[in-house]
């Protein structure tokens, strides 16, 4: 089942997802469908994906020769953050790479050829390169992808199965070239019996919908 309020881009994916989950005891039936493809079992690979600032993420900015300038800093909600000599600088979305160019070039009005280091702690990342459950897990819950994440994975971080869960007619959606997919998932055989063949790779921005079963 597809939200008909459902939007493109990451603002509007949100508010879409959370009226699927509080609507999924209601439309549980019409949600999975036999004739959904399994998901797909091919992995990212490391050389397709590189890692980007989101809100929250935690930069800690080396100023090589200036231990004045350099700082640790939380990124804010809107994707900014300030120092003492670089005010309102945007970081979300770029990797430390390409920060730590802009930051050379703000700062070069103040040192003499600086060189700046930038490395992340306090992973969030950008929310499109998030995974996020939601329906009949323990803890519903988004997290950041990280590479060769899984389905088991993402089950153990929220803790798995509900009592309530009905697993093998849970769907991942996709959101990939501008269009949403949607797979099925066995998540019972997967989680409850152990069935590792029923565990397939994550990619950024995967949702689990995970439905209440049929009594």
């Amino acid at each position: 089942m597809r939200d008909s309020n459902h939007r493109t881009g990451a603002a509007g994916k949100l508010p879409a997802i959370a009226l699927l989950a509080v609507s999924l005891s209601a439309c549980s039936g019409q949600l999975w469908s036999p004739t959904r493809p399994a998901a797909p079992r091919e992995k990212i690979a490391a050389s397709d994906w590189t890692y980007r600032i989101g809100p929250l993420d935690t930069l800690n900015i080396f100023v090589w020769r200036n231990p004045e300038l350099s700082q640790t800093v939380t990124v804010r909600p809107d994707g900014k953050f300030s120092t003492p000599l670089v005010k309102e600088h945007l970081a979300s979305g770029k990797t430390p790479a390409v920060l730590a160019g802009e930051l050379e070039t703000a700062l070069a009005d103040y040192v003499r050829d600086p060189l700046v280091t930038v490395t992340v702690g306090g992973f969030a990342g950008e929310y499109d390169d998030q995974v996020r459950v939601v329906g009949e897990a323990v803890k519903p819950a988004a997290t950041p992808w990280r590479q060769n994440m899984t389905v088991l994975d993402l089950m153990i971080q929220v803790g798995g199965l509900t009592e309530f869960a009905s697993g093998n007619r849970a769907v991942l959606v996709r959101y990939a070239a501008g269009k949403e997919d949607e797979f099925r998932l066995r998540l019972d055989d997967l989680v409850r019996d152990g069935d590792i063949s029923a565990n397939v790779p994550l990619k950024p921005g995967d949702v689990l919908i995970i439905p209440e079963a049929w009594f």
